[in-house]
């Protein structure tokens, strides 16, 4: 269960710079914030930043974004960042459910979904952040050429995932249900969960999508 209630931890997230305040304002010009003109990646419920964290600090040229809506998870990588002060990462309270009101068209390079809640009632099935109406969200803001990466060790989820996309037009550019056991095993960057359910003999499945129809203007 992650923890939610760190006294104090909503005030810390309004004051400290490592946290953008009224992300939206940027839609269309996160280039300006970080100050060069990389590609942008981010991952939605970025929990306590073991993965992104280390992606920031693997590639200094790929500008991130990590997005995790509940302020007592959140802190845990900002703690972390406060530490490290990579300029080039970013992170922001905020629920994904309007994430296409952050980011402009096609102002994304790479979507990371790593361990999302399951949802697993099917009354909640739309709550999923592999739903089809994520993935409308996802595919305006991506890049044309970008992709969503998304990770889980829930075999009914990553089913429903991979029925999702191809119901919506994506392309199933990659898919493992052990990720573990595959080459790129070597250059796989783990996260806090991934960690634990993989300790757990529980293996990873992992799907990238792209998408193979043009973008509508």
């Amino acid at each position: 269960m992650r923890l939610r209630n760190i006294p104090g931890a909503r005030e810390e997230m309004l004051v400290n710079p490592f946290i953008v305040q009224e992300p939206a304002r940027l839609r269309g010009r996160w280039h300006e914030e970080f100050g060069n003109d990389r590609p942008i990646r981010i991952e939605i419920g970025m929990g306590k930043g073991q993965f992104l964290l280390t992606l920031a600090q693997r590639n200094p040229g790929i500008n991130y974004i990590g997005i995790e809506k509940y302020s007592s998870v959140l802190l845990r990588a900002l703690t972390k960042q406060e530490e490290l002060k990579l300029p080039n990462l970013r992170l922001i309270r905020y629920d994904a459910e309007t994430i296409d009101e952050v980011f402009g068209d096609g102002e994304v390079d790479r979507i990371y979904l790593n361990f999302s809640d399951p949802w697993p009632k099917d009354r909640h099935a739309k709550r999923r952040l592999t739903s089809d109406r994520f993935l409308a969200r996802y595919a305006k803001i991506l890049a044309a050429a970008g992709c969503v990466e998304f990770k889980t060790d829930n075999v009914d989820l990553f089913d429903f995932s991979l029925e999702e996309a191809a119901a919506n037009g994506w392309t199933l550019s990659y898919v493992t249900r052990d990720l573990h056991s595959e080459p790129e095993a070597e250059t796989n960057v783990t996260t806090e969960y991934e960690d634990r359910f993989s300790a757990k003999g529980n293996p990873i499945c992992k799907m990238i999508i792209t998408r193979d129809q043009p973008r509508e203007q």
